[in-house]
């Protein structure tokens, strides 16, 4: 059933764990095979990791040094390019990268792009969110034409690892705009794991009253090797740095383990959370809405509560 590309997410020479997400959508299209494309200015050592993946059929290089940072406008034309070869899908992964270049790469093919892949149910069908994630779609991609699709990675699991695809170089014609170039990056450091990948999450919200007392949030996140998260009321107020939002108008998770403190629960926060596997609730009212969708739910001070949890563990 055709034949999938997946556009590899990577950074400072390591894959993203969200790729590996998205060849498990792949995979459920049953193709006849699946290929990744590493586009960088060295995709040595980020092809070596993709090819570990299980399901992929071969991995694709693309050494450019126009490719040492991902912009969309850059990477868009390669990858349309590479598109043409033969395949009925494109998928990247619906993380910030994916949503960047694939209207790009759909604009280019002329073609209407897909968001947000939650199941595959034909060749051109897929379910996708709506409404905040109250109401799933089915839509339909016209047949005969390439499908460009970011995947919902909180909605696949990673793929296993153990494969041994082949790695081959190939070059792309394809003229590179001047028009976009990069300048500089800037981002925070920091030694916690990504939020978007992180199997264990903690956020705070409002309750927590200030960004002096974020700082308790920070300490169980360390304890466990968590993430740190927050509603977007938090980050409102000041409290933490937009980065670390969770919710619609944030990042939408599924870690192992999500523990909400002083959170009370609003519709939004929640798209950002369903599919996660555990959901701890901390917060000292008993009626807030977090509760109706906690796995395990704690009444009471945070105060108290997390130096007694930061003990026991």
């Amino acid at each position: 059933m055709g034949k999938v590309l997946i556009v590899a997410e990577h950074l400072d020479g390591k894959l993203n764990a969200a790729t590996a997400k998205t060849v498990s959508a792949a995979v459920a299209l049953t193709p006849e095979t699946i290929d990744v494309v590493v586009l960088a200015a060295d995709p040595a050592a980020v092809a070596a990791e993709a090819a570990q993946i299980a399901g992929v059929s071969k991995v694709l290089t693309v050494a450019h040094p126009a490719n040492a940072n991902a912009l969309a406008q850059v990477l868009g034309p390669q990858v349309a390019a590479l598109a043409k070869q033969g395949y009925s899908h494109v998928f990247a992964p619906s993380t910030t990268f994916g949503k960047d270049l694939t209207p790009v790469v759909a604009a280019l093919l002329g073609v209407s792009q897909v968001s947000d892949v939650m199941t595959v149910e034909g060749a051109t069908t897929f379910t996708r969110p709506i409404y905040a994630g109250n109401a799933i779609v089915t839509v339909e991609a016209p047949a005969g034409q390439t499908v460009v699709a970011t995947v919902r990675t909180a909605s696949w699991p990673e793929a296993a690892r153990g494969n041994r695809a082949p790695v081959e170089a190939v070059s792309v014609d394809a003229a590179l705009p001047a028009h976009t170039r990069f300048v500089a990056l800037s981002a925070d450091k920091t030694d916690r794991p990504d939020l978007q990948s992180a199997r264990r999450v903690v956020s705070g919200g409002r309750g927590v009253g200030s960004a002096e007392n974020f700082q308790i949030i920070y300490r169980l996140a360390d304890r466990l090797g968590a993430a740190v998260g927050a509603s977007r009321a938090a980050v409102d107020a000041g409290y933490v740095p937009s980065d670390l939002q969770v919710g619609q108008t944030g990042k939408i998770i599924a870690p192992e383990l999500y523990i909400a403190v002083g959170i009370s629960g609003a519709i939004q926060h929640l798209t950002g959370i369903k599919d996660a596997g555990t959901i701890v609730a901390i917060n000292k009212d008993a009626d807030a809405p977090i509760f109706e969708v906690a796995d395990i739910g704690l009444v009471g001070d945070l105060f108290k509560l997390l130096p007694e949890l930061e003990a026991a563990l």
